[in-house]
């Protein structure tokens, strides 16, 4: 043990050093800035964590985070709530979102099949995306597959086309490809084959 050890500031910072993407000195440096905090500071961030882990929940309907019954999207008319974009995270949602280009509505699946990860379809919200097609209301005429193109994004986007295309579903994939303002010699086979399947025309 160090010299120098103040173990409920090693608390903080091993708290801290359990969020995604922060290493050890980011984690210093938040516990030093909320020890800088005054106590109207500190409550308030202790307020705001708990109010959001208490009132934050899945959406019923799509399962992206809410804290109200619906979504803000799924509550929204204006969309267009026959098409599903199908995505792996919340924030995936954002960043479609800030496109303003897309007017449809989300699935959020929380993950995706991962068998080395113990992760099955059973761990995702499959169901909840097989259960809103079978509804009656407004009828489900395209499904987006938008997870990421990686070997567990691709594998969970199958297993999904495949549950859906006996139901008489349209199943589409997100295009990926070359980024704008990339180089052609440094892109990947499986970059460019993407590109390639997922030409328009102009």
């Amino acid at each position: 043990m160090p010299a120098y050890h103040i173990p409920s500031l090693s608390r903080l910072i091993d708290q801290f050093e359990r969020f995604p993407g922060i290493g050890g000195k980011s984690a210093q440096r938040l516990a030093y800035y909320v020890l800088g905090l005054s106590d109207d500071g500190v409550k308030e961030l202790s307020d705001a964590i708990l109010e959001a882990h208490k009132k934050i929940h899945y959406c019923k309907v799509c399962c992206n985070l809410t804290d109200e019954e619906l979504c803000p999207i799924c509550r929204n008319a204006a969309r267009d709530h026959s098409v599903i974009c199908v995505v792996e995270d919340p924030r995936d949602v954002i960043a479609l979102e800030r496109t303003h280009e897309f007017n449809a509505v989300y699935h959020v699946l929380h993950g995706v099949i991962s068998p080395l990860n113990g992760i099955g379809p059973d761990q995702l919200c499959v169901k909840e995306l097989l259960a809103r097609i079978g509804e009656t209301g407004p009828k489900v005429t395209e499904v987006i597959m938008a997870t990421n193109p990686t070997v567990e994004g691709e594998a969970t986007a199958m297993y999904i086309s495949r549950l859906l295309k006996p139901l008489g579903v349209k199943v589409t994939r997100l295009a990926y490809g070359i980024p704008v303002g990339g180089d052609l010699e440094y892109a990947d086979e499986f970059t460019l084959t993407r590109a390639l399947e997922g030409r328009s025309e102009i």
